[in-house]
């Protein structure tokens, strides 16, 4: 069939084969112009592995350190007879598993819910069956609306809300591309509480343990998980509303995960990376127009990086090739670094009061944005014929 993009708000309902594989290839492709990652990881696990930083991570270790990577993710599988496309990770993902396998790397996919205990015994079975048959590189890299708990199957969900005093402020209205006012209600304890059970820690405590209890875990095992703190303009709907509450818990779970991959002489810590348009992003009121501005000034300093290219340097200049974490006062890596320069926020500050419908696409990158967007399902891309059939 012909796939068309399809957007309903912050989401796109369809994804293109051949321009998901496309984005994978040259992804592996950066990797593999930089170069191999001296001392890198031997086996990996991914846990949310076919988007965005997840799925950058798993393509550096893969191709970058030569790793075997286990991959866990929830997609949706395409249907011929429903002309319903997979989704865009599905299609990522079958594409990593083809090109890494074509090169030589061991990989196992679990698809399926990854907070349940069924999907973390399925994949402890995965990692047994590796050339290592333990993991020297847990990542946590999950963004999910809601969870059930494994032990009581309680329900939560998470919500985008203030804390203390709602919020009204300038956004970005993406189907449109206006600008609009947006008010942010202010969450309830309640609220609060089950964002945190969703998005916090937990679950990243209960898969370390789980690994450990089963005994996969390598001598010198690093885990990390993926935070974003961002500029003050945000705080209010981000790190100081119901989101940041979780992260906060994300960051406090690292301490203890830390004290028990010490026994195996690892570590574990949060790391904070760079604002990008992914589809978790699209979806918190302020940020799409703050991420518009941002790859303006970025791009024109010549410093912007994407998933690929932040994960990269994570890897090569912090966790390997011979190099040493550095760590802020709260014990987090900063790879925020180039996007929370002094010279990259003023910038942004004198663009932010002055966007309007009429000037967004003059001031800002709301292009840039939007075909970034697109592209995370396989669309917009120069070297795919969108008007030829293609099997789902």
């Amino acid at each position: 069939m012909v796939v068309t993009p399809k957007v309903k708000g912050f989401l796109c309902v369809t994804a293109h084969p051949e321009g998901c594989a496309s984005n994978v290839r040259e992804q592996i492709e950066y990797v593999k112009e930089k170069g191999a990652i001296k001392d890198g990881c031997k086996t990996a696990l991914i846990i949310g592995s076919s988007t965005g930083y997840g799925l950058a991570s798993r393509i550096v270790a893969g191709f970058g350190c030569g790793a075997s990577t286990i991959g866990v993710y929830f997609e949706r599988e395409g249907n011929e007879e429903r002309e319903r496309p997979a989704s865009a990770g599905w299609y990522n993902t079958a594409e990593f598993t083809k090109q890494a396998e074509q090169a030589g790397l061991y990989t196992a996919n679990i698809n399926g819910d990854a907070f349940s205990d069924e999907i973390k015994q399925q994949t402890i079975d995965a990692i047994k069956k590796s050339p290592t048959g333990k993991v020297d590189l847990i990542v946590y890299s999950l963004a999910s609306p809601r969870r059930t708990d494994p032990k009581t199957g309680e329900v939560y969900k998470s919500v985008l809300k203030t804390i203390g005093e709602e919020r009204e402020d300038k956004s970005l209205d993406t189907d449109r591309g206006a600008i609009v006012n947006v008010k942010v209600p202010v969450a309830t304890e309640r609220e609060i509480f089950e964002t945190v059970k969703t998005m916090g820690g937990e679950d990243w405590e209960l898969w370390i343990k789980a690994l450990d209890e089963a005994g996969v875990i390598a001598e010198g095992c690093t885990s990390m998980a993926y935070s974003y703190i961002g500029p003050k303009l945000t705080y209010p709907i981000y790190r100081s509303g119901t989101i940041g509450m979780a992260k906060e818990d994300l960051e406090k779970t690292a301490e203890r995960i830390d004290a028990i991959l010490k026994l195996y002489r690892g570590k574990a810590f949060v790391s904070i990376n760079k604002a990008l348009v992914t589809q978790a992003s699209s979806a918190i009121p302020v940020v799409p127009l703050y991420v518009s501005i941002l790859y303006k000034v970025m791009k024109e300093k010549g410093i912007h990086e994407d998933c690929i290219r932040q994960m990269y340097r994570l890897y090569a200049d912090n966790l390997y090739n011979g190099n040493f974490l550095d760590f802020d006062d709260a014990g987090r890596v900063r790879i925020d670094d180039l996007e929370l320069r002094e010279d990259v926020q003023q910038a942004v500050f004198d663009i932010w009061p002055n966007v309007t419908t009429e000037n967004l696409l003059d001031i800002t990158d709301y292009a840039g944005y939007k075909s970034e967007f697109l592209k995370l399902f396989g669309f917009g891309r120069p070297d795919i014929d969108y008007s030829k059939d293609v099997s789902i």
